[in-house]
């Protein structure tokens, strides 16, 4: 029975004919032009901007928006949504696997990983993953309502955000619209972060004890550097394979994706700075106190 359930989930996330059939298309496809990529982003930081602008004038800097539930409402189902994304790219990259392994003598490729790193040339956006990759860059759209919750509760709005946020919508279009190399392995990496991710985010905002360290944090940094040694691996296997699939947006998507390490680096970096400085004053305050009660302590003996 088990093993029945189990075999028929597997068939509705890998062989459901919309999946196997789908197609990224202008005709097909909501979402699919570049007028309606560009035009939901300048949207984004537009309604984020004004946002931020008028609680500025209408409320005092330490008035805070609550927003009761919706929050942790929001975590659970992007952390539900991304481990659904992860399962079903994850079936029907085997699923893909097995069905076009014949052809990949003709395009020099030995085994999956390869295949996973560097699409044939002449890839078309159809099939199973990218059924799943069209998933990914809806749930995208839900990730920006994070923004939102941001400058309500904590009244801030940073450019890292903003960049960050349009930049990872616009690579997601960039993989469907070039059917580029790589794709399959960074939604897997990812919507296996976000479901961590959101689901710390649900069991705090539910009142659960927090992590000892940076949990969310420290999970950003292992994607990125992921994702930099995986980029090295496309570029390793573009020229030994006489070409990799989609190495033009790959490049832009490569350049985009440096800027974000940059800007996350230089936060991090900040960020324990801050941490050790914090460190050295309270160990600082804690031996002075130690010293003022020492010295107390003297003069009350030498008066007694």
């Amino acid at each position: 029975m088990t093993l029945s359930a189990l075999q028929g989930f597997k068939h509705c996330l890998a062989e459901h004919p919309s999946i196997v059939n789908f197609r990224w298309s202008i005709t097909q496809t909501w979402g699919s032009t570049w007028f309606f990529i560009f035009s939901a982003i300048a949207i984004y930081i537009a309604a984020s901007v004004t946002l931020h602008i008028l609680l500025s004038l209408l409320l005092s800097r330490s008035r805070r928006v609550s927003l009761g539930p919706i929050p942790a409402i929001h975590s659970l189902t992007m952390a539900l949504i991304s481990a659904f994304i992860f399962i079903g790219i994850l079936f029907s990259t085997a699923a893909e696997i097995r069905d076009t392994r014949w052809f990949w003598p003709r395009t020099r490729t030995t085994t999956a990983f390869q295949w996973l790193l560097c699409f044939p040339l002449g890839t078309r956006s159809t099939g199973r993953v990218f059924f799943w990759s069209y998933a990914f860059y809806l749930s995208r759209f839900l990730h920006l309502f994070r923004t939102f919750f941001t400058i309500l509760q904590h009244r801030k709005l940073s450019f890292f955000t903003l960049f960050n946020q349009s930049i990872l919508l616009f690579m997601s279009f960039l993989w469907l619209e070039f059917s580029q190399s790589f794709q399959v392995l960074a939604i897997l990496l990812t919507t296996l972060l976000y479901s961590l991710v959101y689901g710390y985010r649900f069991w705090t905002a539910i009142g659960l004890p927090r992590a000892h360290f940076r949990f969310v944090v420290n999970l950003q940094v292992v994607l990125l550097g992921c994702n930099l040694l995986c980029h090295f691996g496309v570029l390793f296997l573009h020229f030994l394979k006489g070409g990799c699939n989609g190495m033009v947006a790959w490049g832009l998507n490569s350049v985009l994706n440096g800027v974000i390490l940059l800007l996350f680096l230089r936060f991090y970096v900040k960020l324990h700075l801050i941490k050790r400085k914090a460190s050295m004053v309270s160990e600082f305050e804690g031996s002075y106190s130690l010293h003022v009660h020492s010295a107390s302590e003297i003069r009350s003996e030498k008066a007694s």
